[in-house]
C-alpha cells in the first residue's frame, strides 16, 4: 500500500485558484474571439441582429440576464466609443443592473468589456463609412449617367438649333430678299424705266421688314443686351415685347446684390426665352405676366415667370406626359439648370396658368 502524502491546506487553495483564474481567462478569450468572429462577418443588413447577440453574451459574461446595442441614448446604458472622434458615441450597450464599466469588480472583466465595447463601435463605424461610400458611389455613377445624357442631347439640341435658324431664315428672310429682289429686277419694260414713288416707298418697307426679321434672327441666337448690359436688362426686354403684345406684364429684378457668371447668366436667361416663347404660343390670348429674379436669404438666386393665362392640354400634357417629345421644351430647360448645379420647377396653376421656378444655389452663383 502507498503511503498518503501530506498534503498542505495553502498549496491546494492555490491550485483552485489558478485553476478558477486559468478558467476566467479562458471564459475571456471565448467571448472576445466570438464577438470578434461575429462582427468580422457582420454587413449593412446583418449588423443590428449580431451586435444583439454580441450584448447577450456580454451580459451572460458579466454574469446578467439581458443585454443589448441601442442606437438612441438610454435613461441607463454604456456608452461604445466611435473611434477616431473625441467623445463621440456610436451607441449604447444597455445591460441590466449595469450603468458604469467602473463597478465591474474584476480589472481583467473591465478591460473585457473596453475591448468589447471598442469592438462594437470600430464595426459600427466601418459598416457606416461603407454606407456612406455606397451612396455617394451611386450618386457618382447616376450623375455621370445623367452627364452622358446631357451631353448627347446638347449635340441634339445643336443641331436643332441650326435646323431653326435655317428654316427661320428660309421662311422668312429669304423669302422677302427673293420678293425684293425680284421687285428691284423688273420684267421687260419696267427695267427700262425708273421706279415711281410709290413703288420705292413699298420696296423700302419691304427692305425695312427684312431688317426686323433678320435683327429679331439675331437676337433670338445671342441677344445684344446679355452682352453688353447683363441678365436683368436682357429679362426686361423679354417683358417689354410681351407688353408690347398686349401682356399685362411685371418685372422685379434684385439684380444689384446678383453676381453671376457668364454661363450662369446665359442659362437662365434661355430658360426665360423659352417660358415666354411658350407663353406665346399656349397662353391663349394676352394676361397677366410676371418675371422676376431675386435673392433669397440663403443667397440662392431665383428666376421666375407666372403667368395667369390658360392651361391648354398641351401645356398640361407636358408636365405628366412621358412619351417621346411630350417635354422637350420642360426637358431642355432642366437640362440647362442641371449643367450650372441648378433645379427647374415647372407647374401649372390652379387659378389658372403656369409658373416656371429656376433655383441657382447660392455656393455655385458665380
Amino acid at each position: 500500500m502507498l503511503p498518503v502524502l501530506p498534503v498542505e491546506a495553502d498549496t491546494v487553495a492555490e491550485l483552485r485558484a489558478l485553476y478558477r483564474a486559468a478558467e476566467a481567462r479562458a471564459a475571456r478569450l471565448r467571448l472576445l474571439s466570438g464577438i470578434g468572429q461575429e462582427l468580422t462577418l457582420a454587413t449593412a443588413e446583418t449588423l443590428d441582429e449580431r451586435l444583439q447577440r454580441c450584448a447577450r453574451s456580454v451580459a451572460f459574461f458579466l454574469g446578467q440576464g439581458r443585454g443589448a446595442i441601442v442606437r438612441e441614448a438610454p435613461e441607463a446604458g454604456i456608452a461604445i466609443p466611435s473611434p477616431g472622434s473625441a467623445g463621440a458615441t456610436a451607441a449604447w450597450l444597455v445591460i441590466d443592473g449595469l450603468t458604469d464599466p467602473a463597478t465591474v469588480d474584476d480589472p481583467e472583466d473591465r478591460d473585457t468589456l473596453a475591448m468589447c465595447l471598442n469592438l462594437f463601435g470600430a464595426t459600427i463605424d466601418r459598416l457606416e463609412r461603407e454606407q456612406e461610400r455606397a451612396v455617394l458611389l451611386t450618386a457618382l455613377q447616376e450623375r455621370e449617367q445623367r452627364l452622358e445624357a446631357l451631353v448627347g442631347r446638347i449635340f441634339s439640341a445643336q443641331e436643332d438649333e441650326r435646323r431653326r435658324v435655317s428654316q427661320d431664315l428660309h421662311d422668312g428672310v429669304a423669302q422677302t430678299a427673293t420678293a425684293l429682289v425680284r421687285m428691284l429686277e423688273g420684267t421687260g419694260a419696267a427695267r427700262q424705266t425708273d421706279l415711281a414713288a410709290a413703288e420705292r416707298v413699298r420696296l423700302a418697307g419691304i427692305a425695312r421688314a427684312l431688317l426686323r426679321e433678320l435683327r429679331a434672327i439675331i437676337g433670338g441666337l445671342r441677344p445684344p443686351l446679355l452682352d453688353d448690359l447683363g441678365l436683368a436688362a436682357a429679362l426686361q426686354a423679354l417683358g417689354d415685347g410681351l407688353a408690347a403684345d398686349g401682356y399685362a406684364v411685371a418685372v422685379t429684378l434684385d439684380a444689384a446684390e446678383l453676381h453671376l457668371s457668364a454661363p450662369i447668366e446665359t442659362a437662365l436667361f434661355r430658360v426665360a426665352q423659352e417660358a415666354v416663347a411658350n407663353i406665346r404660343k399656349h397662353a391663349g390670348a394676352p394676361c397677366p405676366v410676371a418675371i422676376s429674379l431675386t435673392k433669397q436669404p440663403d443667397g440662392a438666386c431665383v428666376l421666375r415667370i407666372v403667368d395667369r393665362g390658360s392651361v391648354a392640354p398641351e401645356r398640361a400634357a407636358a408636365a405628366t406626359s412621358a412619351g417621346p417629345g411630350a417635354q422637350i421644351g420642360i426637358e431642355g430647360m432642366r437640362e440647362r439648370m442641371l449643367a450650372i448645379g441648378a433645379t427647374l420647377d415647372w407647374r401649372s396653376l390652379p387659378e389658372g396658368g403656369v409658373a416656371v421656378t429656376a433655383t441657382l444655389p447660392g455656393q455655385v452663383r458665380a
